[in-house]
């Protein structure tokens, strides 16, 4: 499972200013990644503003980056949901060409109970072909995949590789890595505290902030990964305003407005998220120009 080492990337999913999905600006989105050194892709996870697109776009936005990519790097398709039989067919049903696996987010509004996220996951597990990486972001969902459960799941079912780690729940991490199989990954999904998690045994990340400093984010990140904590240090220091002003007035709005800047894509993102105000971004134009020297 060495390819979900290092610096994975939820994709955004570019927008022309009608709101339609921008191919051209998603193939520039790639390759500037992969030229940045990121190590693999996630598509349509929630930075890729999934739930706002229908099963057309998805099955497109899929095949599009599976085709752009070409097997450069892995890929992992962000499938999840708060309807578990819906969650299944969806994965039955998608096409697994160019991809690697399934980044599940835990579901949503529902609130389940332990029992409840087990057998969530112990279906979608049973209907796919590909390996799953949990995903416990409770800020989003309502609801933590604890620990016991996280680690339950993980012995009970080998094609449970992972899981994104986003509580910012240290005890959690700690209780995770200590009881977790050894082959399992614990992979950062909180940007600010990815640095003091490869510290504690995470293999990596999947980065928000990546999508527009990828060159940056991930040479920290694999200094991390080489035990040169003091040497990542700067980096990640340097790197504390940007990804503070990434989610102050929302995500992904935060990272497309410095992708506008750096004239990846444009910054439209669709309702109920809002482009950021005019404060914030101001900020985040000026910090984008001074780490890349612009």
């Amino acid at each position: 499972m060495n390819k979900f080492y290092g610096t994975g990337v939820a994709m955004v999913t570019p927008f022309d200013g009608s709101g339609q999905v921008d191919y051209n600006a998603l193939k520039k989105l790639i390759d500037y990644l992969i030229e940045g050194g990121i190590d693999y892709l996630v598509s349509l996870g929630t930075t890729g503003e999934s739930a706002t697109l229908n099963k057309d776009e998805k099955k497109k936005v899929w095949a599009f980056t599976a085709e752009v990519n070409n097997g450069r790097v892995p890929l992992v398709a962000g499938i999840g949901g708060n309807n578990t039989a819906e969650v299944v067919e969806e994965i039955k049903a998608f096409d697994t060409t160019g991809y690697d696996a399934i980044l599940s987010a835990s579901p949503n509004y529902n609130k389940p109970t332990q029992q409840g996220i087990y057998l969530h996951y112990k279906a979608i597990a049973e209907a796919a072909t590909l390996p799953i990486i949990l995903y416990n972001v409770p800020s989003r969902t309502g609801s933590n995949i604890s620990a016991d459960t996280t680690v339950k799941l993980a012995k009970d079912f080998k094609n449970i590789i992972g899981i994104k780690e986003a509580s910012g729940n240290f005890d959690q991490l700690n209780h995770i890595m200590r009881d977790k199989p050894e082959e399992f990954l614990m992979i950062s999904g909180d940007d600010p505290i990815s640095f003091p998690m490869i510290a504690m045994g995470a293999v990596g990340v999947i980065s928000v902030v990546g999508n527009a400093l990828p060159k940056q984010f991930s040479t920290m990140i694999d200094l991390c990964l080489e035990g040169k904590f003091k040497e990542a240090q700067h980096g990640h220091f340097d790197l504390i305003e940007f990804t503070r002003l990434m989610f102050v007035d929302g995500s992904p709005a935060g990272v497309k407005t410095a992708l506008k800047e750096i004239g990846v894509c444009d910054d439209t993102v669709r309702l109920p998220l809002v482009q950021v105000n005019e404060d914030i971004k101001a900020k985040i134009i000026a910090e984008t120009k001074r780490i890349i020297g612009a």
